[in-house]
């Protein structure tokens, strides 16, 4: 498995985190401004339930910070199977939501699987209007749970 993902160029690097508590830490805040209000709306917020479910992604995925210009504006976890490419846990601080930043880095992520010669794989909380973003990017519903859905795009469609 790989676990490199190559800088957008000109301004946006991705910094591999290492799996310590302070990365952990890091990325939960991240995912917290990002996610809380889709998961209140199901759940409300539970923060050890939060924590346990975030510490189980951590543990099993690369995630990357996504700095523009030296600072983090989110995080992204990326990671390049035999078969396919993993894309998930992708996050924008609010602050750089809605100006094209989270198409420019998907684009560049489906652009590295294409590359490759490999198919995408996600999934997202049903309720979590990010749906719309992936359908425009090629991506389609190859499945459910109660909670998710799952999507695909196959390799060369960008």
């Amino acid at each position: 498995m790989d676990t490199y993902l190559p800088p957008l160029l000109p301004e946006i690097q991705f910094d591999l985190l290492p799996k310590t508590e302070d990365a952990l830490r890091a990325i939960f805040e991240i995912k917290r401004n990002a996610m809380e209000q889709h998961i209140i709306k199901q759940w409300g917020w539970d923060d050890d339930v939060q924590t346990q479910i975030h510490k189980r992604h951590f543990e099993t995925k690369p995630f990357y910070n996504i700095n523009r210009k030296g600072e983090c504006v989110g995080v992204v976890s990326f990671l390049t199977a035999k078969d396919h490419v993993r894309f998930g846990e992708f996050y924008l601080l609010d602050q750089y939501r809605g100006n094209g930043l989270g198409t420019r880095i998907l684009r560049h992520c489906l652009s590295i699987a294409d590359e490759k010669g490999l198919p995408v794989k996600l999934e997202y909380l049903k309720w979590n209007p990010v749906g719309n973003l992936y359908r425009r990017h090629g991506f389609a519903q190859v499945g459910q749970s109660d909670i998710h859905y799952f999507m695909e795009r196959p390799s060369g469609r960008f």
